[in-house]
Order: structure tokens, then sequence, then C-alpha cells
């Protein structure tokens, strides 16, 4: 029989060889039944991981775009200060403005205050400096990056 407490059992005549067999039958189909349920487990739970990494990838990617797309915008503001920045005059009158709640001065000329005041002109920083620019350019700054204005005494459209 292969069991030894079975045929304890059986020579013992507790039970007969049918019940021992009916007893190997059902111990029989139970591990059959155990072994589909096993790799069923272990396909969904290999789904279920791969899902999760499905979705981290896809978090990493749209961050990846994301700051990819800052830098460019990053790179279009630069590119538009430094093509259409106006040449200060650093012996002209002193232009105060408040950028970060810190009184801030730059040199400019009479006309350029007066621009400047008018919202003609604005002033953004580039780096470290600030440079004068065109209204137009200020706000085409302004819809890239906002913080890079940092006056700019716009009236109502």
């Amino acid at each position: 029989m292969g069991n030894p407490f079975q045929d304890q059992l059986l020579k013992a005549g507790l039970v007969n060889k049918k019940q021992v067999k009916k007893a190997q039958h059902e111990k029989r189909a139970s591990r059959q039944q155990n072994k589909g349920t096993l790799p069923e487990i272990a396909t969904n739970k290999a789904r279920e991981e791969q899902e999760a990494q499905a979705r981290r990838n896809k978090e990493l990617n749209r961050q990846r775009l994301e700051e990819k797309r800052q830098r460019e915008q990053q790179a279009q503001v630069k590119q538009l200060i430094e093509d259409n920045r106006l040449a200060r005059d650093e012996r002209g009158e002193p232009y105060n403005f408040v950028e970060e709640n810190k009184i801030k001065r730059i040199f400019v000329s009479a006309e350029m205050a007066e621009q400047l005041s008018r919202g003609q002109l604005a002033i953004v920083k580039l780096a470290a400096a600030y440079e004068v620019v065109p209204a137009k350019v200020a706000r085409q700054i302004v819809q890239r990056d906002p913080e890079a204005v940092a006056a700019f005494h716009e009236g109502p459209p």
C-alpha cells in the first residue's frame, strides 16, 4: 500500500481495502486540484507585478517628459532674452524695481526708464543678471516662465 499507517489500520481490521483505496483516491484528487490553483496564483501574482512595473515605468516616462519640456522652455526663454535684450546705459539713471520682496536697481537711460514705467519694456532675469526686453518679448517669456520676468508694468490688454 505504501503508507505504513494505513497498513497498520488494515492489519488491525479497523479499515478495509475499499476504504484505503477511497482515501488514496481523494488524496490524489485533492493534490490534482491544488496543482491547478498554485500556478494560477503564481500567474496572477506575476501579472500584478507586471502591471505595477508598467505603472512605475509610465510614471517615470511622464516625469522625464515633463523635465524635458521644462528644460526646453528654459532654453527658449534664454534664447528670447539673449536675442532681444536692449543695451543698457550704465551711467544713466537708476531704475528701482521689486523682486522677491527686495528692491533691486539697474541703470538705464531716461527714455528706457519712461518706457519701463509705461509697460513698453520689461526687466527679465537671465542667470544672475537683469536684462531689459520689449513688452512683446516679455509676454512670450511670461507664457513660458512667469518667474523669469522681474518687472513688467503691463496695463489691461
